[in-house]
């Protein structure tokens, strides 16, 4: 039975950190494109 429990625990967390990890890498490439349009600005504004 507690092996059980520990099994689902692992799962549980395993899937958390997959969770993150995809909520990082959707994060960071959100910014780059934030990046790239404020540049694209800049270049458009200070021309």
């Amino acid at each position: 039975m507690r092996e059980n429990l520990n099994s689902k625990n692992i799962e549980k967390h395993e899937s958390n950190h997959n969770n993150e990890n995809s909520d990082y890498k959707d994060l960071n490439t959100r910014l780059k494109k934030i990046k790239s349009t404020i540049a694209l600005l800049e270049k458009t504004i200070f021309k």
